[in-house]
């Protein structure tokens, strides 16, 4: 007889746990890379790839990965995706420990960059962690769950950034290290203990039938099952153009939250000279602030501004004030402001890009959310060495001029909401493959 374990909960609290850790495995990184940048004398240009690399495997691994929840369920995913970030970030402990500073030469810059890729594996679970709560909990209530796993998982590399410059003060570098894997190898083991598949993927891997599972899972209160055919999506989707003016903009808003979050450290000590502590306070406050203002951006596309374009407008408008701002702060006291306005503007587009997604390819929701989300945080790869790019031709003041990229990109991005909101909608809004009911919630 098959035995099930866990409740929605616990599978929410599992995911978001997961989630979060993941989050934070990459947070150490950032703050730390200026660092190598002096121990290997690196180029600010080096150095903009190092911070990116993280980025790379934590949006492009996102797509396959969500799919692989399509199939199994997310402890396995998860598993994967956690057991390489430990192995990312227990080699740069080791080479902090065997080789920092004086044994690091520019020849170990590329283990540096494969050792980030790991990870940022990390950054991933986040289309795992939001399928496996889309499937243990009723239409009705995802809403909640998934701003409660994506609100909190989020809120990870902030909460972090305050923490680090105490550690690294406390602990030295090599301690620091040290502190992240032991705490990197705790929530991989919790989730492994705590961490639950819905009850059909449970009843699969306990050898039923995938008829006699869904009979038996919905009596458990499950509603959502894997259905259609995800690749099928993801090439019906990828040829709307809907989908690319959608990614388009998701690459300015997530992508530049998450190279800013990256970025950031390095743009307050080198630009402005203040202190590890003062620069993770600045970070924590961008990155926290960017993650509370995406749940207002869902109120606001939901209540207030009728729809996801009259939203994400306003906020690249103020991104782009922001932007400006910064491209003209000399002093910290103007950057703050700055820094302020480019969150409000990251985080409520982010929600309002998502509310546009079902409107604006109706015909493949699912395949369109795995390119959006995907390709979009690829962003948090490609922007800092373009911001490390001005630094090194530019000298101090490119820390400055470099934010420039973020005006073009909110120009480039209001272009594509404004066609998106005056461009006529699809007769009928309906579907024309079968996608996986969850993953068009994936936001």
């Amino acid at each position: 007889m098959a035995t099930l374990k866990g409740t929605p909960a616990q599978g929410l609290f599992g995911a978001t746990l997961g989630f979060f850790i993941g989050f934070a495995a990459v947070a150490l990184f950032g703050p730390t890379a200026q660092r190598f940048q002096q121990a290997m004398n690196l180029s600010p240009v080096a150095v903009g790839f190092l911070i990116a690399m993280p980025a790379l495997s934590g949006s492009l691994l996102r797509i396959p990965f969500s799919a692989w929840v399509d199939i199994s369920g997310g402890r396995k995913p998860f598993l994967t995706l956690l057991s390489l970030s430990v192995v990312g970030m227990a080699g740069l402990a080791g080479v902090v420990a065997f080789f920092y500073p004086n044994r690091m030469t520019p020849g170990m810059y590329p283990v540096l960059l494969i050792l980030a890729l790991l990870c940022g594996c990390g950054i991933a679970t986040f289309s795992v962690g939001a399928g496996q709560t889309a499937y243990w909990f009723p239409q009705k209530k995802q809403g909640v769950a998934l701003a409660v796993f994506g609100g909190v998982g989020n809120l990870a590399p902030g909460l972090f950034s305050f923490f680090i410059p105490i550690a690294l003060s406390t602990l030295g570098l090599s301690g620091s290290y040290l502190v992240w894997v032991a705490l990197l190898a705790t929530g991989l083991v919790l989730y492994f203990m705590m961490g639950r598949n819905s009850p059909y993927f449970q009843l699969l891997e306990q050898g039923s039938a995938p008829e006699e599972a869904r009979r038996l899972a919905r009596a458990h209160g499950q509603e959502l099952f894997p259905s259609g055919n995800l690749k099928e999506s993801l090439l019906v989707s990828a040829r709307i153009w809907k989908t690319w003016a959608l990614v388009a903009i998701y690459f300015t808003t997530f992508g530049g939250f998450v190279a800013l979050t990256a970025w950031l450290p390095t743009y307050w000590t080198g630009f402005f000279g203040l202190g590890a502590l003062a620069a993770g306070f600045l970070t924590a406050l961008f990155s926290i602030l960017t993650c509370v203002l995406r749940v207002i951006g869902g109120v606001l596309s939901d209540r207030l501004l009728e729809g996801g374009e009259n939203t994400t407008i306003l906020a690249l408008l103020i991104m782009m004030v922001g932007a400006i701002v910064m491209v003209d702060a000399h002093e910290y006291e103007l950057a703050i402001p700055g820094i302020v306005l480019l969150a409000f503007g990251m985080g409520v587009s982010n929600a309002g890009v998502f509310k546009m997604v079902p409107q604006a390819v109706p015909q493949a929701v699912g395949g369109a959310v795995g390119w959006v989300g995907g390709l979009g945080a690829f962003g948090g790869f490609v922007i800092p060495p373009v911001l490390a790019f001005a630094v090194n031709n530019l000298g101090k003041r490119g820390y400055a001029i470099g934010f420039i990229i973020f005006v073009f990109l909110a120009l480039f991005s209001l272009s594509m909401a404004w066609v998106l909101k005056y461009m006529p909608r699809s007769p009928g809004g309906q579907s024309e493959v079968e996608v996986p009911a969850t993953a068009a919630r994936r936001i």
